[in-house]
């Protein structure tokens, strides 16, 4: 069993914070329209720091937290790669710096192209996954996640591992074509909410309505899944607080994404609701993330009180005791 290291695991938490921070501040440069507001890569206007007006505001700001969480990446990296002992886990940290070394040249190649948007939607999908391998290197270093504790076992099929993994893919998959929506222009191709055009399937007339749509549909998907998942975590591992919490919390959060979807649509793409929804969707993602990996991992807390969970990791039964013997039998 590998070592807890609690400053390990602190710091991984704040390289996740400074992620979704850097989510914000790229989102926030999408919703303003302010991508080509500095329109030179690396420096800014030829320079390192310029005049913080307008525009220039949001795409430098962005430029800077990026350079902040690229930083932080890098000594996570190194600091994993000397004292980590699970390979498995250094590794994500090698990919977390890699990524943040792509994800970076690929804002470089959005400014100078001129915001292309097959450019544009890689650099939002790839955020995405940084964002997921910060959080995994959270969990990974967390003190519950090195006691190697037993997956959840419910005798329910899918396995409930299984089912958060659906969950977690069907949101990345949506947060795809939200990122394709967003930087194609199609925010507005359907500008009526709940309906579309006032009727339940719209004249799909052009590609920008077709990808709203579908959108919308997988929108629906993806809370059905999500709160299936979250009725299967209470129904059945209500003693299980690791898993209780992010049921609830993704339950809201898709709830919180569906209200602030038509706010974004309703209030023509406003700056505030639009950056939210982005947001959203990116800890929707973590917290099935999360709750997946505690799916995996995580023991009730009847097991754990008894003891029930071997060093190994497996959840085992406690033996029954011996039978005592009968006062006065024979020796």
């Amino acid at each position: 069993m590998p070592p807890y290291d609690a400053w390990r695991h602190r710091y991984a938490v704040v390289c996740a914070c400074a992620t979704a921070i850097l989510l914000v501040a790229g989102g926030l440069v999408t919703s303003t329209g302010s991508g080509l507001a500095v329109p030179d890569w690396p420096l800014s206007f030829g320079g390192v720091f310029p005049p913080m007006e307008g525009g220039v505001l949001f795409e430098h700001g962005h430029r800077l937290v990026a350079a902040t969480a690229g930083l932080l990446t890098l000594v996570l990296a190194v600091w994993f790669g000397r004292r980590e002992t699970r390979t498995w886990v250094r590794w994500l940290a090698y990919a977390a710096i890699g990524t943040v070394i792509a994800q970076g040249i690929l804002g470089g190649l959005t400014v100078l192209l001129r915001l292309p948007p097959l450019v544009s939607v890689l650099h939002a999908c790839l955020a995405q996954g940084f964002f997921c391998l910060v959080v995994l290197l959270a969990v990974a270093t967390s003190k519950d996640f090195v006691r190697r504790q037993a997956p959840v076992r419910d005798g329910q099929a899918p396995p409930l591992r299984t089912l958060g993994a659906i969950a977690t893919g069907l949101v990345f998959a949506q947060l795809i074509m939200g990122a394709v929506m967003r930087h194609t222009g199609a925010g507005l191709a359907i500008p009526d909410v709940p309906l579309a055009f006032g009727r339940l399937v719209p004249p799909l007339s052009s590609l920008a309505i077709g990808v709203h749509f579908a959108h919308r549909v997988m929108a629906i998907i993806v809370a059905g899944t999500v709160f299936s998942l979250s009725a299967r975590v209470l129904r059945r591992h209500r003693d299980r607080p690791g898993l209780k919490g992010p049921a609830l919390l993704a339950s809201a959060l898709v709830v919180l994404q569906i209200l602030l979807g038509a706010l974004t649509v309703l209030s023509r793409l406003a700056v505030v609701p639009a950056t939210a929804h982005v947001v959203g969707g990116a800890l929707l993602l973590a917290t099935c993330l999360v709750l997946t990996i505690r799916a995996a991992r995580a023991p009730s807390s009847r097991e754990a009180s008894r003891g029930e969970v071997s060093p190994g990791g497996r959840s085992e039964p406690v033996a029954p005791a011996a039978p005592a013997r009968a006062a006065g039998s024979a020796a």
